[in-house]
C-alpha cells in the first residue's frame, strides 16, 4: 500500500525548495520576469532532476530499440497540417508570423514529418524513433488554480516516442508503446493508472488513445504525463508516408506516438509521493543518475 502525507507532502517540497537560494527567485516568480507567462526556470535542484529523468528515459528508449534524433523546434505549417495540429490546433500553437513559422507542441511534429511525401521501403519497418525537445503551447481559455504551477505550463520538456509501420502490425506496435511507458512508471515507482478514452475526449486524428495519469499528493488529484495513440492512415495520408510492398505496391503506413514523459509533472511526482521521515527517496532506477539515494 502507498503510505501517504497529505499536505506534509506538499509543505516539505515547498521548504525544500526555498532553503535553496537559487530556487528561491523561482517561487517568487523568475518566469514573470522573464516572460510573463507560467513556465519554469530550471536551476539546480529542479534541473539536475529534470536532466537525469531525460537521460534514464533515453537510455530506456535506446535498450527499447528507438532511435534518438535531434529534430528542430520551429516548423512550417505543413508540417502541422501533416499531424493535424493545423489548423485544429492553431489558437494553442506559438506562430512566428514574419517567417510563418510554429513552436512545436510537441516533438510529434518535427519526428513524424521526417516521413512526409516519403515512400519507405517494406525492409525498413517498423521505424522507432524518440526525441526529447523542449514543447511550447499557448495554453488559451485556461485559468485558475488547477493550471497553476507545473500542472500547465507553456513551455516543458518531453520524451516523445514515434513509431511508422505497417496497417497489420500497428496494434501490436501500440501494445508495446503502452507497455513501454508503464514500464517507466513502474521503475519510478509512482502511482499510476491507465485510462482508454472515449471518441469525444480523443484528437480527432487518432484511431485509439490511453492517457497514463499520475497521482498527486499535494493537489489530492490525477495528473496527465503521456498520452500513447494510434493514428492509423490519417496522418500518413496527411502526410503521403506510404511504403512499397514487395509486390511493388505502394500502401499508406500507420502512424503512432507517445509521451515518455512530460518530464515537470514527474517531477512533481516524485518530490511528492516519496516523502520519508529522512527526506525525499529517489527510486531504485534514478540512483545511478542521480549519484545519491536521497534528497535531505
Amino acid at each position: 500500500m502507498r503510505e501517504t502525507f497529505g499536505n506534509d507532502a506538499a509543505k516539505t517540497v515547498y521548504k525544500i525548495l526555498k532553503e535553496n537560494e537559487i530556487m528561491k527567485k523561482q517561487l517568487d516568480g523568475l518566469h514573470d520576469q522573464i516572460m510573463n507567462l507560467p513556465c519554469v526556470v530550471p536551476v539546480q535542484l529542479m534541473t539536475r532532476n529534470d536532466t537525469q529523468i531525460y537521460g534514464w528515459g533515453y537510455v530506456t528508449a535506446r535498450k527499447s530499440g528507438y532511435t534518438e534524433i535531434m529534430p528542430p523546434t520551429v516548423v512550417n505549417a505543413a508540417s502541422g497540417y501533416g499531424t493535424g495540429q493545423l489548423p485544429d490546433k492553431e489558437g494553442q500553437m506559438y506562430h512566428c508570423e514574419v517567417d510563418d513559422l510554429y513552436l512545436i507542441p510537441t516533438a510529434e511534429v518535427p519526428v513524424t514529418n521526417i516521413y512526409r511525401d516519403v515512400i519507405l521501403d517494406e525492409k525498413q519497418l517498423p521505424i522507432k524513433n524518440c526525441a526529447y525537445t523542449q514543447c511550447f503551447r499557448r495554453e488559451a481559455g485556461s485559468y485558475g488554480k488547477d493550471v497553476r504551477g507545473l500542472n500547465r505550463l507553456h513551455e516543458f520538456s518531453k520524451v516523445e516516442l514515434v513509431r511508422i509501420d505497417k496497417p497489420e502490425h500497428s496494434k501490436e506496435s501500440h501494445q508495446e508503446m503502452l507497455d513501454h511507458v508503464e514500464g517507466l512508471l513502474q521503475k519510478l515507482e509512482l502511482p499510476y493508472r491507465i485510462l482508454r478514452l472515449c471518441g469525444g475526449d480523443m484528437s480527432f486524428t487518432a484511431a485509439l488513445c490511453f492517457d497514463f495519469e499520475v497521482y498527486s499528493e499535494a493537489q489530492k488529484r490525477w495528473l496527465e504525463v503521456s498520452s500513447v495513440s494510434n493514428f492509423d492512415t490519417y496522418q500518413a495520408n496527411r502526410l503521403k508516408c506510404r511504403y512499397r510492398t514487395a509486390e511493388k505496391k505502394t500502401e499508406l503506413c500507420h502512424t503512432l506516438n507517445g509521451s515518455a514523459l512530460a518530464l515537470p509533472r514527474i517531477v512533481a511526482a516524485l518530490l511528492e509521493n516519496n516523502q520519508t521521515p529522512e527526506g525525499i527517496r529517489i527510486p531504485k532506477a534514478l540512483v545511478p543518475y542521480t549519484g545519491f539515494e536521497m534528497i535531505d
